[in-house]
Formats: C-alpha cells, sequence, structure tokens
C-alpha cells in the first residue's frame, strides 16, 4: 500500500519533533542539564521527571496502535513543556536562549496539524 504524502510529511516531521525534545536529555553534557535545572530553581528530581515524561509522550505518539486520545495529550504536554521551557529560559537567561524551545514547539505544531488532518481523513 502505497503512503500519500500527508502521511510521509507526518511521520518525516514527527520523527524531528520527537528527536528535537527527547535527544537533548541524552546527549547534552548531563553537568550542563544539572546546572540548568539548579539555575532555574526547580527540584533536583525535575531532570529525571522530564527524561521519563518525555521517553513516554515520545511513545504514546510514535507507536501508530496507541490511541488518538493518549497522542493528543502527549501533544498538550509538551506543548506545555516546550512553552513553558522557552518562558524559563527567556526569564533566567533572556530572550536569545527562549527563543531556542520555540523551534521544536514549531515542528510539534506542525507534526499535530498533519496528525490532525489525518485523523478526519479516516
Amino acid at each position: 500500500m502505497k503512503m500519500s504524502n500527508d502521511k510521509r510529511i507526518y511521520w518525516t516531521v514527527t520523527i524531528i519533533a520527537m528527536a528535537l525534545i527527547v535527544l537533548p536529555s541524552y546527549f547534552a553534557p548531563r553537568e550542563y542539564l544539572t546546572e540548568t535545572i539548579r539555575r532555574m530553581e526547580f527540584p533536583a528530581y525535575f531532570g529525571l521527571e522530564l527524561d521519563i515524561l518525555k521517553i513516554v509522550g515520545a511513545i504514546l505518539i510514535l507507536v501508530p496502535v496507541i490511541p488518538s486520545m493518549f497522542k493528543e495529550w502527549s501533544y498538550v504536554g509538551f506543548g506545555i513543556l516546550l512553552l513553558s521551557a522557552s518562558l524559563a529560559h527567556w526569564l533566567i537567561d533572556g530572550p536569545v536562549k527562549g527563543i531556542a524551545p520555540l523551534v521544536p514547539f514549531a515542528v510539534l505544531s506542525t507534526s499535530y496539524y498533519y496528525f490532525r488532518k489525518l485523523i478526519y481523513a479516516r
């Protein structure tokens, strides 16, 4: 069966979004991440909590057999995460650092647009 153009765009953008959101936790130096959490005055366990929830959210979005309702909530969670990160970095580190989380947010929004488009096409 041939994959539609919309489905191809959805999967490409979704994989990029998940990579932009999840992978920095594993490839950025741990000291940098720990220091950022400390500087923003979040509790020390917050990094672990984010790591776990990012993995769960990515699985929910990427596994095709997961019901749409769970995918929707994962999109919401990632949206809140990225907008909150943008605000926190903006206030603590300045506007330039605050813009960085908006890049994966834009990619995530595109993924969500195509997700909804494909859901309604059924």
